[in-house]
């Protein structure tokens, strides 16, 4: 187990019961009765009280550990619905960092410091270049020199290691890079021809490889074949390189106010126990809801279940699926994932488009029928929470088909089935889904990281049902907010909720369908959120509630909406523990030992 996970942690422990206040600013409750206070006062890591300063520190009494806010705001810590922080996490453990490399040089040098203490014949994997996970604002072509670096350049670094700078999901086509030892290691030569199926080997004046190739060279949602089968020569994760990039991504999301999380797409059971081990080793920073999805086609090799083996599959996690006990660590549901994204050609849609080569496409369907009406059969029958993650209009009209079958046999209206995704939907798939129950968690960040991608390759007539969040929670669809791909602040995500702005150009979606007031789109992050989750007691600054808290520097609910994505999160107290601190804020006494987060 890494280091790391036997630190002092905001996870439960024995000790003083004193009272903590938090005054000196301003405090935004969310509490409809008393929406905003001067100071709250903790105890037992939970809110006890939020009032009229005078009052809290009287309630708080003078042997309470005291925060000073500094005139900073004090709202609920921010629930983000499709974090990823595994998925993530796990896959940039244990890779050089390339992500602000700014030129050649940088990225010889990073590559030879690991060199330095990997083996002789060990692969040296880095992360792209640039802002993940779009890379839009910032990529490869922002280095110095405007490319990757080729084997030779990359050479400079180590003869004596295979190095490769992967690309990442979503953006197809992408570029990764090879060192010497890199290409022999797949056996990429020459003889090769310059184009297999759809990867392009890039080749000197000589024929042979410079180490680059462009294409569907991604790390995952990619299903070449010629592609695919250099992945399976590549290394896999370690899991100790895993557990510690979780908890280092997790450490990037309380930074950024976030104290909630709920992981329900492509969580297989392993991941699920990456998850129990942090929580058993007690190092969990963050609250996590998380789902077993039934059948993920995201990494390759994908080899899809037989419809016995789905059933089987099915009964096997639906028999273990809800336990609702533990306040750090809970699971509630299955997942169903059909679907592909639109950038590598995957979006299942009625009408053709143009896929990352240039041909007419027209999606993927991952899971058959039949067996997506068994999973909806299945969770209808025993009570169980389905999440469905959808996202094209075809996959909308082929599952609603079902479910709308289906509840007339088995009504599952009230156990608030969840719908993922929904980057495009109709007026006409939303009222069905409403009648059904439903509610929503989706990202607007798929406006802004794919929103010039898909006028291209669909045309601009779809831009009225992208992630048209207006529409949604107009349709009474309760509603919650997810960075999934990004852009990964989840104050950016509130600023775009009003914006709808595409990175990379001056498009805009931002008609009536889409745009919010900034207490609603505040609302997908906090109160909408836990509704959304049914996780009562998180989302809210008022008593009994967890004392899940961030303290910024800026008021979210009414500074400009361009100074929104810079706020500042100070402080961030996951049950009244601290578990992110910037420094700048002041305190008295010690902070008391929490008797559960």
């Amino acid at each position: 187990m890494p280091e790391a996970m036997t630190g002092t942690t905001a996870g439960p422990a024995t000790g003083p019961t004193t009272r903590t206040i938090i005054t000196g600013g301003r405090v935004h409750t969310l509490d409809p009765a008393a929406p905003e206070a001067e100071a709250v006062v903790l105890e037992h890591g939970r809110v006890l009280a939020a009032g009229p300063d005078d009052d809290m520190v009287s309630l708080a009494g003078p042997a309470a550990h005291r925060i000073d806010a500094e005139g900073a705001w004090v709202v609920p810590g921010l629930i983000d619905t499709h974090p990823h922080v595994l998925h993530f996490g796990a896959l940039a453990g244990g890779l050089v960092d390339l992500t602000d490399a700014v030129d050649h040089a940088d990225i010889v040098e990073r590559i030879r410091a690991r060199a330095a203490t990997t083996p002789a014949g060990g692969w040296i994997m880095c992360t792209p270049v640039g802002e993940p996970h779009y890379f839009i604002r910032r990529s490869e072509r922002d280095l110095a020199e405007r490319r990757l670096p080729d084997r030779h350049t990359l050479d400079r670094a180590t003869t004596d290691h295979p190095v490769l700078i992967q690309a990442w999901a979503p953006k197809m086509p992408a570029v990764v890079a090879f060192n010497s030892a890199g290409l022999r290691a797949v056996g990429l030569v020459g003889f090769l021809p310059d184009r297999v199926c759809d990867v392009e080997i890039d080749k000197d004046e000589h024929g042979d490889p410079t180490g680059i190739l462009r294409g569907p060279v991604t790390n995952y949602y990619t299903y070449d074949p010629f592609w695919g089968q250099i992945l399976m020569k590549l290394p896999g994760s370690d899991p100790a390189d895993a557990v510690q990039g979780t908890i280092d991504e997790m450490a990037r999301f309380t930074a950024k106010g976030v104290t909630a999380l709920y992981e329900a797409h492509a969580m297989e059971p392993e991941h699920i126990d990456v998850y129990r081990q942090l929580r058993a080793a007690d190092v969990l920073t963050a609250r996590v809801m998380a789902t077993w999805d039934m059948e993920s086609a995201i990494f390759y090799p994908f080899d899809p279940l037989s419809l016995d083996a789905f059933t089987e599959r099915l009964h096997r996690l639906g028999a273990h699926c809800v336990d609702l006990d533990d306040d750090l660590l809970r699971f509630n549901g299955l997942t169903l994932s059909p679907g592909g994204p639109c950038f590598s050609g995957h979006f299942a849609t009625h009408e053709p488009y143009t896929n990352p080569f240039g041909r007419p496409a027209h999606g993927t369907r991952f899971i058959t029928l039949d067996k997506e009406e068994a999973f909806v059969r299945y969770c209808a029958e025993n009570g169980i929470r389905a999440n469905v993650c959808l996202g094209a209009f075809r996959e909308h009209d082929e599952f609603l088909e079902i479910a709308e079958r289906v509840v007339r046999e088995h009504d599952f209206r009230d156990r608030r089935w969840i719908l993922q995704h929904a980057m495009t939907i109709t007026p006409a798939q939303v009222r069905r889904y409403r009648a059904l129950g439903f509610q929503v968690t989706t990202s607007v960040g798929f406006a802004w990281g794919k929103g010039t991608m898909y006028g291209e390759r669909i045309g601009t007539h779809v831009w009225r049902d992208l992630t048209p969040l207006r529409r949604l929670l107009d349709a009474g669809l309760d509603l919650a907010g997810g960075t999934d791909w990004g852009p990964k602040n989840p104050w950016e995500q509130i600023k775009l909720a009003q914006t709808h702005e595409f990175a990379g150009s001056d498009h805009r979606n931002d008609g009536p369908d889409q745009v919010l007031t900034r207490a609603e789109a505040f609302a997908m992050w906090t109160t909408g959120a836990a509704e959304v989750l049914g996780w009562s007691d998180i989302g809210a600054l008022v008593p009994g509630h967890h004392a899940d808290i961030a303290i910024v520097d800026r008021d979210p609910l009414h500074c400009d909406t361009d100074d929104l994505a810079g706020t500042t999160v100070l402080r961030t107290l996951l049950g009244g523990r601290t578990v992110h601190d910037t420094g700048d804020l002041r305190t008295v006494g010690d902070e008391p030992a929490s008797t559960g987060a």
